[in-house]
């Protein structure tokens, strides 16, 4: 059964990276830059390695876990018996949660930021930046992740679900695809979007630390980490930079994305610039 599920899932991934890639040919909204070859052979690359280690180092030990846990009945979910559609609602919705959680420690723990800041090194944004992670950082939210099925405890299915939509939402809101303004605002409110997401990318980090969420947004409402994304152009007419203050010319050398993490903060060209030093410019 898990094979299974595991199987859906990649039918998911392939079907979404296509549909989204299409969708952006169709309708783009202006956030790539340069051609699409070069963009996508660096970061399915990095996919590609991505994938064999985490299939090696992470998927099967995480199936082996959730079996134990289930014989053991650890977890919130079956401590308080949820079965069925409400077990699956209620276990997305959550791991959903400590996914926003985990994501706002990755900008805040200086050790976490030396990774999740490849992913943001990216100087444009279309549906192949939801495959440009560091493997450590997909590592260590693997360990993550053991402790949150502890915690919770979900069914298989629900686990499953979750990954899948994780996969489908992050291919959607890394997109450069332009949605109808009146449709950005109303779906705003219910799924994270590309506006949403795309504002968390920006150069002007008064947005790149806001708008953590994966799934659906309420959690930047609820923890006050929610800001309305600007325009397309700054004040001066210009088109909004994306990626990192500084650095942005290393942010297209492969060797330099793997190496950036183990150098040192300057050394890498990619230092974080958070609340409190912005507030000090």
């Amino acid at each position: 059964m898990l094979l299974d599920l595991d199987q859906g899932r990649l039918w998911v991934f392939l079907v979404g990276l296509g549909l989204f890639a299409l969708l952006e040919a169709l309708w783009p909204a202006g956030r790539r830059l340069g051609p699409r070859g070069p963009r996508w052979l660096r970061h399915g690359m990095l996919a590609a390695v991505n994938t064999v280690l985490m299939r090696s180092l992470v998927f099967v030990p995480l199936l082996l876990w959730m079996v134990w846990l289930e014989e053991q009945g650890w977890g919130l979910v079956r401590a308080v018996g949820l079965v069925g559609a409400p077990e699956l609602i209620f276990s997305v919705l959550v791991l959903d949660a400590f996914d926003y959680f985990w994501h706002r420690a990755n900008h805040r723990v200086p050790f976490l930021w030396r990774f999740h800041k490849i992913h943001h090194s990216d100087r444009a944004l279309d549906v192949t930046t939801a495959l440009r992670f560091h493997p450590g950082e997909l590592l260590l939210s693997g360990i993550a992740k053991a402790l949150w099925l502890a915690a919770l405890g979900p069914t298989p299915v629900a686990w499953f679900l979750f990954e899948a939509l994780v996969s489908a939402s992050a291919q959607f809101h890394h997109a450069d695809l332009r949605l109808a303004p009146r449709l950005e605002r109303a779906l705003r409110w219910l799924w994270v979007t590309p506006a949403f997401h795309g504002a968390h990318h920006l150069v002007d980090r008064c947005w790149g630390d806001r708008n953590f969420s994966t799934l659906v947004p309420v959690w930047d409402w609820l923890f006050r980490s929610y800001a309305a994304p600007p325009g397309p152009l700054d004040e001066r007419g210009e088109p909004r930079a994306f990626g990192l203050p500084e650095g942005r010319s290393h942010a297209d050398r492969p060797l330099a994305l793997l190496l950036g993490p183990f150098r040192g903060l300057n050394q890498s060209g990619m230092r974080h610039v958070g609340p409190l030093q912005r507030s000090q410019q």
